[in-house]
């Protein structure tokens, strides 16, 4: 008896050592691509934290601006600053028409709440107490830090 070897060049398919290799390869490129991800998404959420302050910050002052030029109404100890962010988006009467200053209070994206830590002018700026007279400057609750190194809440 006479034992014949057949031609493997036409057979497809992968050994099971190459799919291994395979296996392996794609596991560490996987594993590389988490850490890029993580960054990738903190650093969307801090880019969009930005956005939120500025633009509740802009509000802040362009309220502020109005009252300064006698638009509306302001209690006395308020330096003309809103009493709270529920102001600016509900909006106060100018010559009978409603003016808003933003359209609603922004999620936090670093708490996920709409609750933002606020200083009145009376606050220390250092300060993580609302003395409530009015509101001057908001930042993050969070006690995150940055990519830069630098605490949310500092913002």
């Amino acid at each position: 008896m006479r034992l014949t070897f057949q031609n493997r060049r036409n057979e497809r398919g992968l050994t099971l050592v190459e799919l291994i290799v395979t296996t392996f390869i794609l596991s560490i490129l996987a594993t590389a691509a988490i850490p890029i991800v993580r960054f990738q998404v903190k650093r969307q959420k801090e880019e969009m934290l930005r956005y939120d302050l500025w633009d509740m910050r802009k509000a802040i002052d362009a309220y502020h601006d109005a009252a300064m030029k006698g638009a509306f109404q302001t209690k006395v100890d308020s330096y003309n600053y809103p009493p709270d962010l529920d102001t600016l988006v509900n909006g106060v009467d100018v010559q009978g028409h409603k003016v808003k200053f933003l359209r609603r209070i922004p999620v936090d994206p670093m708490t996920g709440d709409t609750d933002w830590g606020l200083r009145s002018m009376q606050d220390d700026p250092t300060s993580d107490s609302w003395g409530g007279q009015n509101v001057f400057d908001v930042y993050s609750k969070s006690q995150g830090t940055a990519l830069d190194g630098t605490k949310y809440n500092t913002w």
